[in-house]
């Protein structure tokens, strides 16, 4: 079947734009373009005249004091920093009937980050992620393959409830993805583990099911991404834990966490 090409325009924007955020966050304030691409590209009736174009591009002396200046940018930001940043955002209409931001928790020099979907009603009065049954099923998770919550970070790709854990509209992931990104930045994992429907799709920009893309290993700018299931869809689905296993266990070799505890063989 053939593609909609304005769907794969959108996509192409979209990821377009989360990678621009991306770089903003590591301190690029600029993008560098080839002078040589710039004379393939086919004339237009707006086309500025052609000795504009050394305005356009650098010398490389210019390039190389460039470089310099992007080299003395301040360092990644750290996860305090950004979540002063964030304060007690009101950019979008969550803020209205949350109780508490759920920004993150754990190690900042996580190998493993956990990203799950929005707060619950106990993750709002806690302003914890994956608290209450879900989080016992992701602390024997974790167990499972050898780690606690201390060795890895958690986080949502929404900071805020949705009222009645209703999924969260596109507009809400828009305006809360740039401080995942900038998290992600900060933390700089080996491996994404992410959990649930919203978070596989915002992280790798894609509308595929979960049960389509579980089980493989994607990349986000480079690093590894395993989606699955979050542990809420395993309490209501005991049948698909083995599944999710298997996930983990990927995780693991990718890790390089060793053979697998003797008590978890089986899984969680």
């Amino acid at each position: 079947m053939t593609e909609d090409p304005r769907r794969l325009l959108g996509e192409a924007i979209h990821g377009l734009r989360t990678h621009l955020e991306y770089e903003v966050a590591d301190g690029i304030s600029e993008v560098e373009m080839d002078p040589a691409l710039l004379d393939a590209l086919p004339a237009t009736p707006s086309a500025a005249p052609p000795d504009s174009r050394a305005a356009r591009t650098k010398t490389p002396s210019a390039q190389s004091g460039a470089m310099e200046e992007m080299s003395s940018f301040k360092a990644v930001e750290t996860l305090e920093e950004i979540r002063s940043d964030l304060g007690e955002c009101t950019r979008c209409g969550l803020c209205e009937g949350r109780k508490n931001i759920v920004f993150g928790v754990g190690n900042p020099e996580a190998d493993l980050v956990i990203v799950g979907e929005a707060p619950g009603r106990e993750e709002d009065i806690k302003a914890e992620p994956f608290v209450g049954r879900s989080g016992q099923l992701l602390n024997r998770m974790l167990e499972a393959i050898g780690l606690s919550r201390e060795d890895i970070y958690i986080c949502n790709v929404i900071k805020c409830r949705p009222p009645e854990n209703r999924n969260p509209t596109p507009a809400e992931v828009e305006t809360c993805e740039p401080f995942l990104i900038r998290q992600l930045k900060s933390l700089r994992p080996k491996v994404i583990l992410a959990m649930g429907k919203f978070a596989a799709q915002t992280l790798l920009q894609t509308e595929e099911r979960i049960s389509r893309i579980r089980g493989n290993f994607h990349e986000y700018h480079g690093i590894p991404v395993m989606p699955t299931f979050h542990p809420a869809y395993l309490l209501r689905n005991q049948s698909q834990k083995r599944v999710v296993w298997e996930d983990l266990q990927k995780v693991h070799q990718v890790l390089g966490l060793g053979p697998l505890p003797s008590s978890a063989r089986e899984g969680p």
